[in-house]
């Protein structure tokens, strides 16, 4: 396997940073969506309902049906990853929009009280009290979205988007065992490093949050 990874190490490289592209930037256009809406409808439960109904219905549609349908409705190529990154937006949009909602509907009264009597206006309650507060909803939130991400990413290489998943279907193809045990490693390597930069910017930006203590039995 080893031998076979260095003589395939340029094609892997390539492989690879496709599938951190494919699985990160339709986190960062997943966010931006994500955290203006579900700071309009946190606070209405109607809207809230409808939006999160929504948001739950679209994460139950298939991943290669979208991948396989949006060529036909925006008009790009099957082998576009345009396509890919639109359907992984819709995924991580899915999942972040509960994500921001459950956080900002976890800030103490209390905490919001006092950015009142602060003088506080809502935006700047907002931006600076309520969406700090609730940063450790939302990585927790984001960590589940980029996991997923990484694993959806992979199911792109069906429709010939080039990524981690090639490895998959080139080593079924060829029935060769060596590909797809680099892609397993690959992915998962891809999948906690992701991981570990959301946490590291999670507590980055909660400065005020103790540190987590390991309990010894």
């Amino acid at each position: 396997m080893l031998t076979w990874a260095r003589q395939q190490q340029s094609y892997i490289t390539d492989l690879t940073l496709s599938h951190l592209y494919l699985s990160v930037v339709p986190i960062l256009v997943s966010l931006a969506i994500s955290i203006p809406v579900g700071a309009l409808i946190h606070r209405s439960r109607r809207w809230k309902a409808v939006v999160l109904s929504v948001s739950g219905i679209l994460y139950t549609v298939p991943s290669l049906a979208i991948f396989v349908i949006l060529p036909q409705v925006i008009g790009t190529q099957i082998l576009d990853r345009v396509n890919v990154v639109i359907a992984l937006v819709v995924y991580s949009t899915s999942i972040l929009i509960r994500t921001v909602v459950d956080g900002l509907d976890s800030v103490p009264a209390e905490t919001e009280q006092a950015a009142v009597a602060i003088g506080y206006r809502p935006l700047a309650r907002m931006l600076l009290v309520q969406l700090p507060v609730a940063v450790p909803v939302i990585a927790a939130g984001l960590r589940v979205a980029v996991v997923t991400n990484v694993s959806i990413a992979s199911i792109a290489s069906l429709i010939g988007v080039e990524q981690l998943g090639q490895l998959f279907t080139q080593g079924a193809q060829q029935l060769y065992l060596d590909p797809v045990v680099v892609g397993v490693v690959l992915s998962l390597a891809l999948a906690a490093v992701l991981d570990l930069v959301v946490l590291a910017l999670g507590r980055l930006l909660t400065p005020w949050r103790p540190p987590s203590r390991v309990r010894h039995a």
